[in-house]
Order: C-alpha cells, then sequence, then structure tokens
C-alpha cells in the first residue's frame, strides 16, 4: 500500500474516533451535527483512499455516491452501500451552516453508515484481515 493511500486511512480513522467521540456526549445536542459530518468525512476519505489505491484520480468533491460510481466499475461488490451513501452525503456540508440542526435518530443513522462503509472500504483495502490479525496476535500474549 503506498504511503498516500495510508495518509487517507490515517485521516479517515481521526473522522472516525472523532465521530465515535462526539457520539458518547450524552444531553449535549449541539455535537450532533459533528457526529453526522465527522461520518460523512470518514466515509468519503476511506473512498478517497481506495480511488488512490487504485491509481485513480481524486476528485475534489464531498459527493459519496459519485466516488461511488468511480469504484463501482472494479468494486461492484460496493453497491449495497448507495442508500447509506444517500443519507451521509447530506452531512458534509448543509450540517456545517445555520438553518440544519442533526437529530439523534439522523446522528445513530449516520453512525451506523459510517461503519458500514468503513468496514466494507477497509476490506477492499486489506486492512481488516491485518486487523484481525493484531487482535490475535495480542490476545495470544
Amino acid at each position: 500500500m503506498n504511503p498516500l493511500v495510508l495518509e487517507w486511512v490515517q485521516k479517515a480513522e481521526g473522522d472516525f474516533e472523532a465521530m465515535q467521540q462526539l457520539a458518547r456526549v450524552r444531553n449535549r445536542p449541539s455535537v450532533l451535527d459533528g457526529v453526522c459530518f465527522h461520518a460523512q468525512q470518514c466515509a468519503e476519505k476511506y473512498f478517497k483512499a481506495r480511488l488512490q489505491e487504485s491509481g485513480e484520480m481524486i476528485p475534489k468533491t464531498h459527493d459519496l455516491i459519485g466516488l461511488l460510481e468511480l469504484l463501482l466499475p472494479s468494486e461492484p461488490m460496493l453497491e449495497p452501500l448507495r442508500p447509506a451513501l444517500f443519507s451521509l452525503n447530506r452531512y458534509a456540508v448543509d450540517f456545517r451552516y445555520p438553518g440544519y440542526f442533526a437529530t439523534r435518530k439522523e446522528a445513530r443513522e449516520a453512525v451506523a453508515g459510517c461503519k458500514k462503509v468503513r468496514a466494507a472500504l477497509r476490506e477492499t483495502l486489506g486492512l481488516e484481515g491485518q486487523a484481525k490479525l493484531r487482535k490475535q496476535r495480542r490476545s495470544k500474549r
């Protein structure tokens, strides 16, 4: 895996961790927008990591459906992610400005969608098997 792919993955994981931390905050509805935003950003960066790994140009876009379309010819098994991407797409921009506020339900859905996208793209990058191996090695110690 080339270093730029790893940088995309590190950035995606940063958003994943931020999303998880914000999702654990209780009685603070003001953080729900951040949960949704970081969920979208994590998914976007994993798509860009996969495109980078394939040697594709990385478009300057937040459109997850557009990124999916670029990957489908080589990764048709990603098609089932489309419904989650429709939901996540809204959180790239709308919730960053006045007039839009995420609900708890939307935040829960964003987290679930992000986890689904993350798992699928980590698998296509060969990262899921590595994580399982490290976990097995640690448990044997």
